[in-house]
């Protein structure tokens, strides 16, 4: 029988795979009640009220927070940077453990949600009236933080999936931009000759689980079956024909040479897509401040946006990868506070544009993403287009949502294990995709789940 100490093991064992345990929790209290001005990385301009302290890393916090604090006068935030992704994971999941030294609220990305749901170590939402705003958010996104009939988190940004290409290398060889994965595969040929293999359409990294997980789902591959309402049971199907439909697509262009294989965030492939080697990254729209930044980049390079390719064109797919929420963690001192607090923090238009223009991101609220303002804002490095308004948006309001892991560290590192030896030429697309299944399972039933 899967127990509370069971799943607390199978979370804490998720962020052990990624070496991260052991890491001392950085700033938050642990509740409102002992916070204070030498903890905080912001003022607190209102004394003897409530104070909910809250962990996050976006580029605005430090100007969002100051707004929020300045126009209230019941509550204040304490705010502390503990770090991004994999190190405030492994703080969070440190308070846990000890059962002392969570914020009240901390920023986290979707896709960790359900691993820190087994754990208890977050509110349900739900319980304290967030339900109230869930027409604030697209549809995609409130599934994204919604299990069952718990909601664990707000969303605040998401990550619409496109193609940024190079114009000037498809001009220049006279290719049409892919608007599907044939032509996809088309183009990567057609590029592969016009330039004796100088140029690669693109790159598979092998550690590109965020971007596998979202071509996945834009074929109908659904790996996971989880609800927060029932914990002892999963349902994992990851070798589905869906799921081999994308392994064998992607290593097909491997083993023609067509795509490279560097891994993402590394020099070198930052310096291939910036020298011109690739044409196309599949990326979201928060990739567009990355793009500008590579060194020694071709000085005429001409980039632009256009639309994820399509297995269906006349019935497209638009996925996320990406993006990050506000959850309450089950240490806070007043969990109905700080669920107002999250739900209200980007709420006001001034904030709003501070996330858009200090912090780059894609907020996840309909008004936002519909409204003129952000429809019609230009990027001059890519042109002066309005990759908002013609690219992202459309794909942000017509995101589905997903089911994500319980187990997301320990998912991502068998995807890349197994789809580097289907790199190497070890095994074959489809035996990755069942040696996925059954590690899965296997690891699923060590930790107390019941298959479904």
């Amino acid at each position: 029988m899967l127990t509370k100490r069971t799943l607390l093991a199978a979370g804490l064992t998720t962020v052990v795979a990624a070496g991260l345990v052991g890491c001392s929790s950085g700033g938050g209290s642990g509740g409102g009640a002992g916070a204070s001005d030498t903890n905080c990385s912001n003022d607190i301009m209102v004394d003897d009220v409530p104070i909910v302290t809250y962990w996050a890393w976006l580029e605005d916090s430090a100007e969002t927070i100051d707004n929020f604090n300045s126009s209230h006068d019941d509550v204040q935030i304490c705010w502390t940077n503990a770090g991004q992704g994999g190190d405030v994971y492994s703080k969070l999941a440190t308070t846990i453990q000890s059962n002392s030294g969570a914020p009240d609220m901390l920023q986290i990305e979707y896709d960790w949600l359900n691993s820190f749901v087994i754990q208890d170590g977050l509110v349900d939402m739900a319980e304290y009236g967030i339900d109230e705003y869930e027409s604030s958010y697209t549809p995609g996104a409130w599934r994204d933080v919604s299990s069952g009939d718990g909601v664990y988190a707000v969303p605040v940004d998401l990550g619409p999936v496109g193609m940024w290409y190079r114009e000037d290398l498809f001009e220049a060889n006279d290719i049409a931009i892919p608007t599907t994965w044939d032509e996809y595969a088309q183009a990567a040929e057609e590029l592969d000759a016009a330039t004796d293999g100088a140029v690669k359409i693109g790159n598979f990294a092998p550690n590109g689980q965020g971007q596998h997980l979202a071509f996945l789902d834009q074929a109908g591959a659904a790996p996971f079956d989880f609800d927060s309402a029932n914990l002892t049971e999963i349902g994992i199907n990851a070798n589905d024909d869906a799921s081999k439909q994308v392994f064998d697509y992607w290593i097909d262009l491997v083993d023609r040479g067509l795509v490279g294989t560097d891994q993402a965030w590394t020099p070198e492939f930052n310096t291939k897509l910036g020298t011109g080697e690739y044409a196309t990254a599949v990326y979201p729209v928060w990739y567009n401040i990355h793009i500008p930044s590579f060194e020694d980049a071709d000085p005429d390079a001409v980039w632009r946006a256009a639309p994820i390719p399509q297995w269906d064109a006349a019935n497209p797919v638009q996925v996320n990868w990406g993006g990050s929420t506000l959850a309450v963690t089950t240490q806070a001192e007043d969990p109905e506070l700080a669920t107002r607090v999250a739900a209200e923090l980007y709420e006001p238009q001034e904030n709003k544009e501070l996330a858009v223009e200090v912090g780059g991101v894609f907020l996840a609220q309909p008004d936002m993403i519909e409204s003129d303002y952000f429809q019609g804002r230009e990027y001059d490095f890519y042109g002066g287009q309005q990759i908002n308004q013609e690219i992202f948006s459309p794909a942000a309001l017509d995101y589905d949502g997903v089911t994500y892991s319980p187990f997301t560290q320990f998912y991502y590192d068998e995807m890349q294990r197994l789809l580097s030896e289907a790199i190497a030429g070890e095994m074959t697309a489809d035996e990755a995709a069942d040696g996925l299944q059954e590690s899965l399972e296997t690891y699923a039933g060590e930790q107390g789940f019941t298959l479904k």
